[in-house]
C-alpha cells in the first residue's frame, strides 16, 4: 500500500453508536498450522440508539469465508456482500437474531502477530486494538460488548493445554480423532479485543489467592517446557498485585482462575485479556543467574499493570479508541503506585519521570505531538504512545494532586461503581471525580485536548522590609501539530520554602489562607503568590515530586540549587537540583565542544555528588540515581534545536572523566562498602545497594585508569548474579576497548542457548558509540542468535541502535539512517506494527543540525517512496514529514 492509499482518518467528532449489538458469542475454534476453523455464533440485536433499518456490518482482516446463514438457514449469495476486510448483510429482519460465519485463517503464515497465530509452535492471539477481525467477521470496536463461550479444539499431541476467557467448563477426547477439546465461558460481556485462547505444549506453575471476601482463586502461570523454575517471582508479584488492589482501590477479582501465559513472539509487552494474560516472556521468565535487577522490577511492574487492568480496562473498557487514555494511563498510574509502595516511592518517582522526560518529552516537542486523547487517527495501533501511557498517568496523578487522597478515592469509587460494565468515556471519568468533589473540572480536562509540554516560568522576590516573599508564575503551551492556539491548563505546582537552616517554612499567603497541601494552582497565564511571615530569603523548591509534566524555568541561580541538593526535603527536588546543574553545564559545554574548546567542571556539581555519596542516612538506590550524569538524550532534548550528537557526546564523557577523577576516593570506598554478602535476592534493599556499587564501578571505569578497568574487569569474572555480570560486561563494553571481546565473547558462550540473555548481548553491542557500531550491527543481522521475525530479537538489536546509541544513528554520513530505513522497509511486510514502531526513532529528527537533519529527511522520504507499504508506517512516516 503506498503512502496514498493510508485509510483515511477516524474523528472522534464522527463517533455514532453501533447499529447492531451483540449479546452472546459461541466460538468453536479447531486448531490447525495452516487452516484453522473458525465457527462464530452471534446473537445480535438491533440497537436502540443505532440508525434504525441499518444493514449488519461486520469487520474482517484477511479472512477466508466459508459459510454464513441466519438463524440456522444458510444466506443466499444476494443477501451479503463480503470481501477479506468486511462482510455486510444487506437487509437483515430488525430484531433479534442469530448469525453463524464460518472463516478459516492460517495461524502459521500470520506474521503480523495480531489476531490468531502461532509461537514457537504454540497457538496464541493478540487481538487489541483491531485482531479479532483476523478471526473471524464482527463489529470490532471497543463498545460492543458480550458474553463469550469459546470451545477450542486441537491436535492432543500438538497443543495438550487449551486455554480460554474466563472459567473452565469442560474438557475431554473428541470421539474417534487424536484430538482434545476444552470448553471456556466468560460470564463478563467484553469487548472482542479483550478476547483470547492458547493451545499448545507449555509446562505450568500453580497457586492460589484467597480474595478478602474469602474467595479462592487458582492461579496459573504457563511457559515453554522446562522454564517453570524462572517464573516464581513473576508469581509472587501476581499474588501482591491482586492483594494490593483489595487494599488501595477496593477492587476483587472476579473469576475462578487466572491464567498468564508466556510466548516468544509478541509485538507488546503483554495483554490484560480477561483472566487469560498472554505475556512477552521477557516480562515473566527470571532467575538470578539470567535477569538483573531491571528485569525483575519491570516483571514486578507489568504482572501488576496487566492485572489492574481486570478492572481499568476489562470491567470498565472504552467507549472508542479516542479513550484510550482511559485505560492505560489510569493503569499505569496504578502499577506505578504499586511499585512505589513495594519498593523506595522517591527512587520510583525518579525512575518514572526520567522515562517521561527521555520518551514523552520528545513525542511532544515533534512532529508526532498528539493530546493524551487524540482527536483523530489513521492507525490507532500507532497511538500506544507514551503520551497516551506515561503522560495519561500524569494527567491522573495531577487529579491526586489536586482532590488530595480522600477526594481522588473517593473520584474513584464513583467511577468504578457507576461505569461498572460500561464503555466509558474521559468526560464520564472526570465526571466522577467531580461530582464526588464538587468541583469543576472542565478546565482541567484541557490536559486530554491540548498537545505539547506546558511551560513555567518561575522567579521569586523577597520583601526584607515587609517580610514577604512574591512567586511569580508564566505558563505557556507551544504550538503542535494541528494546535497553533493553546488555553491556559490548570498546573498543580506543589512547592516548598526553604530556610537557610534546610528547613521548610510556613506556606501562609498574604490573604491568610494557606497553600493547600504545598500545592499552588495555575491557571492563568501570569499569576503572582504572596507569602508572609518570611523573616530571612527563602530557596524555592519548584514542583516537588514533579507534581506536574512541565518544563520549568527559574531564577535559581547555582548556589541555590546546591543548597537544595544539599537540604530539600523533597528527594525528587533534591535529586533534580543536582541534575539541572549537570544539565546547565553539558549545554554550554557542547556549544564550546562544537568550537573546538572544553569548559571546567563546575565545583557546585563535585560538591553536590560528594554531599550525597557521604551522606549515610540516603538509600543507596536514591543515591545510585543522583550519581547519574544526564543522558545525552536529556543534553538534547535541553538544546532543542541545531543538535550535534557527536560534540553531546564529547562533552558528556569529559564531565563523567572529571567527576571520576574528582570523587574517585569517595567512589572506591562506597564500592567497597556496597560489597555483596549472601545470597542474591531481588528485594528493594538489595537491588539498591547493587545499585549504588555499579554506579559507581561505572563512574570510577569513566577516568579511564588501568586500575578502574581492572577492577571492572575482576567484578565481571566474580559475579555471581546477571545484575552485576552483565553491568560490568556493559562498562568494559563501553569503556575498555582492549578488553570488550574477550568478554562479550565469553558471555554469549555462557548464554548463548537463552534468547532473552543473548537479547542484551545485543542491545549492549548495538549501543557502543563508535564508528565501528554501524558494521557490527550488520554483522549481527547475519548472527545465529538474531531472527528478523523475532520482536524481541529485533527491537534488541535494531531498536536499541536507533533509540539508544545517537552518535552513530545520527552518523554524518547518513549510514545510521540508511540502516534503520533499510530494516524498517525489509519488516513492514512481514510486521507492519514492529516497522512503525522503530520509525519512532526519526520522532526528533527536525531537531538535528542540518547535515544530519537532510540524512534523516531523506531516509524518511525513501521509506514513504516504497511500493505496499503498510498503513502502519504509512502513517508514522506520513506524519513526520508533514
Amino acid at each position: 500500500m503506498s503512502r496514498d492509499a493510508v485509510p483515511p482518518p477516524v474523528r472522534l467528532g464522527d463517533y455514532r453508536p453501533p447499529d447492531w449489538l451483540v449479546d452472546t458469542v459461541h466460538l468453536d475454534v479447531r486448531l490447525h498450522p495452516t487452516a484453522a476453523r473458525v465457527l462464530a455464533r452471534l446473537a445480535l440485536r438491533p440497537n436502540p440508539e443505532g440508525r434504525e433499518g441499518s444493514p449488519i456490518v461486520l469487520d474482517g482482516d484477511d479472512l477466508q469465508l466459508k459459510s454464513l446463514s441466519l438463524d440456522g438457514a444458510p444466506l443466499a449469495g444476494t443477501a451479503y456482500v463480503v470481501t477479506p476486510q468486511a462482510l455486510t448483510v444487506l437487509a437483515p429482519p430488525q430484531r433479534a437474531l442469530t448469525l453463524e460465519i464460518e472463516t478459516v485463517v492460517n495461524p502459521t503464515a500470520n506474521t503480523k502477530l495480531m489476531g490468531l497465530y502461532r509461537s514457537s509452535g504454540t497457538y496464541c492471539t493478540q487481538c487489541e486494538a483491531e485482531g479479532f477481525r483476523r478471526i473471524t467477521y464482527f463489529p470490532d470496536r471497543p463498545d460492543v460488548l458480550a458474553v463469550y463461550t469459546t470451545r477450542i479444539e486441537a491436535e492432543r499431541e500438538e497443543a495438550p493445554v487449551l486455554l480460554g476467557n474466563g472459567n473452565p467448563v469442560e474438557a475431554g477426547p473428541v470421539e474417534g480423532t487424536s484430538r482434545h477439546y476444552a470448553v471456556w465461558h466468560d460470564p463478563w460481556p467484553k469487548p472482542c479485543y479483550l478476547f483470547a485462547l492458547v493451545g499448545g505444549r507449555l509446562d505450568r506453575i500453580t497457586d492460589e489467592f484467597v480474595t478478602a471476601t474469602g474467595k479462592k482463586v487458582e492461579l496459573g502461570i504457563y511457559v515453554e517446557p522446562g522454564k517453570t523454575e524462572r517464573a516464581g517471582y513473576a508469581m509472587d508479584a501476581l499474588k501482591r498485585s491482586m492483594r494490593w488492589d483489595e487494599e488501595v482501590f477496593g477492587c476483587e477479582y472476579d473469576l475462578d482462575v487466572f491464567n498468564i501465559v508466556a510466548v516468544a513472539d509478541f509485538n507488546m509487552g503483554a495483554m490484560e485479556n480477561k483472566g487469560l494474560n498472554i505475556f512477552n516472556d521477557k516480562y515473566v521468565l527470571a532467575s538470578p543467574q539470567t535477569a538483573t535487577d531491571a528485569d525483575y522490577a519491570n516483571i514486578e511492574t507489568i504482572i501488576a499493570h496487566e492485572y489492574f487492568h481486570n478492572w481499568t480496562g476489562n470491567r470498565i473498557t472504552c467507549r472508542d479508541w479516542f479513550q484510550l487514555c482511559l485505560k492505560e494511563g489510569l493503569t499505569v498510574f496504578r502499577d506505578q503506585e504499586f511499585s512505589s509502595d513495594a519498593r523506595s516511592r522517591p527512587v520510583k518517582r525518579i525512575s518514572d519521570v526520567r522515562l517521561l522526560k527521555s520518551h514523552q518529552f520528545p513525542e511532544d516537542a515533534g512532529p508526532l505531538a498528539h493530546p493524551v486523547r487524540p482527536s483523530t487517527y489513521r492507525e490507532i495501533n500507532n497511538f500506544y504512545t507514551a503520551t497516551v501511557y506515561e503522560k495519561g498517568a500524569e494527567v491522573v496523578r495531577m487529579l491526586k494532586t489536586l482532590l488530595g487522597e480522600e477526594g481522588f478515592r473517593a473520584g474513584m469509587d464513583l467511577y468504578l461503581d457507576r461505569h461498572d460494565g460500561d464503555a466509558a468515556t474521559v468526560e464520564e471519568f472526570l465526571a466522577c471525580f467531580a461530582d464526588a468533589n464538587g468541583v469543576d473540572l472542565t478546565q482541567f480536562a484541557l490536559w486530554y485536548a491540548q498537545s505539547g509540554t506546558p511551560q513555567l516560568a518561575v522567579s521569586g522576590t523577597w520583601d526584607a522590609a515587609t517580610h514577604r516573599y512574591t512567586l511569580d508564575v508564566a505558563q505557556s503551551l507551544p504550538a503542535t501539530p494541528g494546535q497553533d492556539h493553546k488555553q491556559p491548563m490548570v498546573i498543580p505546582l506543589a512547592l516548598g520554602l526553604v530556610g537557610p537552616d534546610g528547613r521548610d517554612l510556613p506556606l501562609t499567603l498574604d490573604d491568610g489562607s494557606n497553600a493547600e497541601r504545598g500545592v499552588l494552582r495555575i491557571t492563568a497565564p501570569r499569576q503572582s503568590f504572596v507569602f508572609r511571615d518570611i523573616a530571612e530569603r527563602p530557596v524555592p523548591s519548584l514542583n516537588r515530586g514533579f507534581s506536574a509534566p512541565v518544563k520549568l524555568s527559574s531564577d535559581l541561580t547555582t548556589a541555590d540549587l546546591l543548597f537544595l541538593a544539599r537540604h530539600d526535603s523533597d528527594p525528587f527536588n533534591r535529586f533534580d537540583a543536582a541534575q539541572t546543574i549537570a544539565l546547565g553545564h553539558l549545554v554550554a559545554a557542547t556549544a564550546a565542544a562544537r568550537a573546538g574548546a572544553d569548559l571546567p567542571v563546575p565545583d557546585a556539581l563535585v560538591e553536590a555528588l560528594g554531599a550525597t555519596l557521604a551522606d549515610g542516612a540516603l538509600d543507596p538506590a536514591f543515591v545510585a540515581q543522583a550519581l547519574s550524569i544526564p543522558s545525552e538524550a536529556d543534553v538534547a532534548r535541553e538544546i532543542g534545536v541545531d543538535v550535534d550528537p557527536d560534540a553531546i557526546h564529547l562533552a558528556r564523557t569529559r564531565l563523567r572523566r572529571a567527576v571520576s577523577v574528582a570523587l574517585a576516593p569517595e567512589l572506591e570506598a562506597t564500592y567497597a562498602r556496597h560489597a555483596p554478602a549472601g545470597t542474591y535476592s531481588p528485594d528493594a534493599a538489595s537491588a539498591g545497594r547493587r545499585a549504588l556499587r555499579n554506579s559507581c564501578l561505572d563512574l570510577l571505569a569513566a577516568g579511564g585508569t588501568p586500575e578502574a578497568l581492572a577492577r571492572a574487569q575482576a567484578h565481571f569474572d566474580t559475579a555471581d548474579n546477571m545484575t552485576d555480570r552483565f553491568f560490568a560486561l556493559a562498562v568494559l563494553a563501553h569503556a575498555a576497548p582492549q578488553a570488550r571481546e574477550a568478554a562479550l565473547a565469553a558471555f554469549h558462550e555462557q548464554f548463548r542457548d537463552d534468547p532473552l540473555v543473548v537479547d542484551k548481548w545485543l542491545a549492549l553491542q548495538a549501543q557502543i558509540a563508535e564508528p565501528e557500531a554501524l558494521e557490527r550491527v550488520r554483522g549481527l543481522t547475519r548472527h545465529p542468535a538474531f531472527a528478523w521475525t523475532n520482536p524481541n530479537r529485533v527491537r534488541a538489536l535494531i531498536g536499541s541502535f536507533a533509540g539508544l546509541n545517537p552518535t552513530q544513528f545520527h552518523r554524518t554520513d547518513g549510514a545510521g539512517h540508511a540502516l534503520v530505513a533499510d530494516a524498517v522497509i525489509d519488516i513492514d511486510g512481514r510486521n507492519p506494527q514492529l516497522a512503525a514502531r522503530l520509525l519512532a526513532a526519526f520522532k526528533s529528527w527536525r531537531s538535528l543540525e542540518p547535515g544530519r537533519r537532510a540524512s534523516a529527511e531523506a531516509a524518511l522520504r525513501r521509506i514513504a517512496a516504497t511500493p505496499g507499504l503498510s498503513p502502519d508506517a504509512s502513517d508514522i512516516v506520513g506524519r513526520s514529514l508533514e
